[in-house]
């Protein structure tokens, strides 16, 4: 092959001219070739220095990975005895699958860190031959010194795009990678080949309940002329013309939760919300399920108050709306079973809260006053409605069963929305896991307040009640409903376990309204003020304060046990920084994760020290891989592993 070596001596002859004054003067430099060099120079890319960057969120189990399985499969036995090694990246240049018919090619590309959830990108390690084709768009080959980077001009990189054929857009790149001799015309005609047959698995993919998630859209959009449209699938999200121009990305956000917490267990609802903005709206929402799958939402939305202007886009630091709104959600109330805080005084009662027999309880009923403390609500449209409903079935007097997740903050929001209603009013508790049969169940009614003194009674995780515990409530609700409104009753419940077959279930008839209570995850605009809140009880009087970096990795971090993991959180960062500005650091390391599965204790431990090196190393993954003794490749595969977001 003369003259393709003649070729590529001329194309290392123009490169090295290239870097030395930023132009090629060789005219035989192909233009697509010429084009991507500048942009590699422009990015800052140093051709001498090696540095691919790791993408710890890539995902090896996507769509576009199992839609080219097969194909990478019969490609892989096809090249069984060529020297290539065939690799798969998703549309942001970072490898998601590797398949080696050369063991030896292999070796030497995991040098250069041509890995699972390295990025290739151009901007990162310069003209190659996936980075330069999702730049160009087109099938691309870049063989030996056609690349920019020193550390891979021993390959030769064969690219070509894998299109969506029903949107159009770039899903990924398949790439053939052999050595700069071995590199053959024919690659370019295979990978091609191959990419079609992966384009087409996407189009084929395109399953029963996406059809039908995108079907019940075009029907609903139609139909609804003037009204906004939404559709929200697990990786799909289609809003019409009308919801683009009514609602900022933020009230379309908020729109979002709110129909998926509403819809949980629901296939259809219908609602009306206010916004951060003061809007209000209507919503209507149908859940579709297809083949036995939950296909997604489909969302119909109406503005109830059009005089009132769109917002603009909040512009807080780490991403968080800094408006001073607080929340009921504080955190020391916020464990649905602990009470306390500043806020409001609720002394827990032995056994049942009020029992003539028993001195002590007519004495605690004396001491049970609390000091009104005005109610600000969240700005979550879910959490403002549970506020809402709670407020009106406890002036309703109606027995009232509150859910959501362990730590969202049911106790706090049942004790504050009653106080708010009645300042001078008294609370009491009873904890269902200290009731037996032995218990006082025979109230004296000249304990409870007077007409115009009305308490409440919490009974809060009612699911830990025993059988014995059972009994005596059994017993008892009725006989506070029968106090003439003066004892309004609100228990709390863990939604995980509304279905289980548990001893409270005998008592749900003693109800007549339930209000769902919105998870952490769900309260987004919410969490600044929470934030805000939880510091001043944990270091009143202290200038403490979080970084804009300690902001972002509480937005970004999921809080499976809501506000209660949040106050711990803050504990553990007040120990190491009593006072002054709060860094991500001294979060715990958890809170730098995104995997939800629990890790086994040496898992756990690996996690801390790999979150502590890089703290150490100010996030650089060499030093902290040095720190640790892994290869770098082993450490980003780490990463990776626990979802370290340092």
């Amino acid at each position: 092959m003369p003259d393709a070596d003649h070729r590529l001596r001329r194309i290392a002859s123009a490169r090295v001219e290239f870097l030395e004054r930023g132009e090629p003067a060789d005219p035989g430099v192909p233009e697509l070739l010429a084009a991507s060099w500048q942009r590699s120079r422009a990015a800052g890319v140093d051709a001498a220095r090696w540095d691919a960057p790791f993408a710890p969120d890539f995902d090896p189990g996507c769509r576009l990975a199992r839609c080219a399985e097969p194909v990478l499969t019969q490609l892989h036995d096809d090249t069984a005895d060529v020297d290539v090694v065939i690799a798969l990246t998703d549309r942001n240049a970072r490898i998601i699958q590797r398949r080696d018919s050369s063991h030896r090619v292999g070796r030497m590309l995991d040098r250069v860190d041509f890995l699972p959830g390295f990025a290739y990108a151009e901007d990162s390690v310069g003209t190659n031959g996936v980075g330069t084709v999702i730049e160009s768009g087109q099938p691309v080959s870049i063989v030996g010194p056609e690349h920019y980077s020193e550390q891979l001009q021993a390959f030769a990189c064969t690219g070509s795009p894998i299109i969506d054929p029903l949107t159009g857009r770039v899903e990924g790149i398949l790439d053939l990678s052999t050595l700069a001799g071995s590199w053959s015309p024919l690659m370019h005609t295979l990978v091609k080949s191959a990419a079609k047959d992966i384009s087409r698995n996407l189009l084929l993919d395109r399953s029963q309940a996406q059809q039908a998630l995108f079907e019940t859209y075009v029907r609903a959009d139609a139909r609804a002329t003037r009204q906004a449209v939404f559709a929200f699938g697990e990786s799909t999200s289609m809003l019409n013309a009308a919801a683009e121009g009514l609602f900022s990305g933020e009230e379309q956000r908020a729109i979002r939760r709110h129909a998926s917490f509403v819809m949980t267990r629901r296939d259809r609802a219908s609602d009306t919300i206010e916004l951060s903005s003061g809007r209000r709206i209507r919503l209507r929402g149908t859940r579709i399920l297809a083949g036995g799958q939950t296909a997604g939402l489909v969302v119909i939305v109406e503005v109830l108050d059009p005089a009132i202007p769109r917002p603009s886009e909040p512009t807080s630091p780490g991403g968080l709306d800094s408006s001073p709104v607080s929340t009921v959600g504080d955190a020391r109330a916020g464990g649905d079973g602990a009470p306390g805080g500043e806020a409001f005084t609720i002394e827990r009662l032995p056994d049942v809260a009020v029992a003539a027999p028993d001195p002590r309880a007519r004495k605690l009923v004396d001491d049970l006053r609390r000091p009104y403390v005005p109610i600000v609500d969240g700005r979550a449209p879910a959490w403002r409605r549970a506020g809402e409903q709670l407020r009106a079935a406890l002036a309703n007097g109606e027995p009232t069963i509150v859910l959501g997740e362990t730590g969202s903050g049911k106790f706090t929001l049942v004790a504050e929305v009653f106080h708010a209603t009645h300042p001078s009013g008294r609370s009491m508790t009873i904890d269902p896991a200290q009731l037996d049969d032995a218990a006082p169940v025979d109230v004296d009614l000249d304990t409870l307040p007077t007409s115009h003194q009305p308490t409440l009674c919490i009974v809060p995780n009612i699911d830990q009640a025993t059988p014995a515990g059972v009994a005596v409530l059994d017993r008892l609700l009725p006989v506070l409903a029968g106090t003439g409104g003066r004892v309004s009753v609100a228990v709390t419940l863990s939604d995980a376990r509304l279905d289980a077959d548990l001893p409270f279930r005998a008592l749900l008839d003693h109800f007549t309204t339930a209000v769902t209570v919105p998870p952490l995850r769900s309260r987004p605009e919410d969490l600044d003020t929470i934030v805000t809140r939880l510091l001043s009880q944990l270091a009143p009087n202290r200038r403490v304060r979080l970084s804009p970096q300690a902001h972002r990795t509480i937005a970004r971090y999921a809080w499976p046990r809501n506000v209660t993991q949040l106050r711990e959180a803050l504990e553990h960062a007040l120990t190491h920084r009593p006072v002054g500005e709060i860094r991500a650091e001294d979060l715990p390391s958890y809170c730098h994760t995104s995997k939800d599965r629990p890790l086994t204790p040496l898992e756990t431990a690996e996690r801390d020290a790999i979150t502590a090196a890089l703290h150490a190393s100010r996030g650089n993954r060499q030093a902290a891989a040095h720190q640790l003794g892994v290869s770098r490749s082993s450490l980003y595969r780490k990463l990776h592993r626990y979802g370290i977001t340092l």
